[in-house]
């Protein structure tokens, strides 16, 4: 299991090359979550995603192979853990 964080200003060509690559390595389980700037003196949010977007990506990583993706804008590493 695996986790990436949105919302950096990564181009959409990263994020398929990431999840390709940890599919690759063997990754099941993927999930994709929005960056939240927790105060001011940490980095800015370059961009909030849009919900069809993170739908987009769960498409897209269970046609890549992964046997579970979460992919929302509150979705953590933690998601459903437990």
């Amino acid at each position: 299991k695996t986790s990436i964080i949105l919302g950096f200003g990564e181009r959409d060509d990263e994020i398929r090359q990431t999840m390709r690559d940890m599919r690759d390595a063997g990754v099941e389980i993927f999930t994709l979550g929005q960056y939240l700037r927790p105060s001011r003196r940490h980095m800015k949010v370059a961009r909030m995603l849009p919900p069809e977007e993170y739908d987009y990506w769960q498409r897209e990583g269970m046609a890549m192979g992964f046997k579970y993706v979460a992919s929302g804008p509150l979705v953590r590493s933690s998601y459903k853990a437990g």
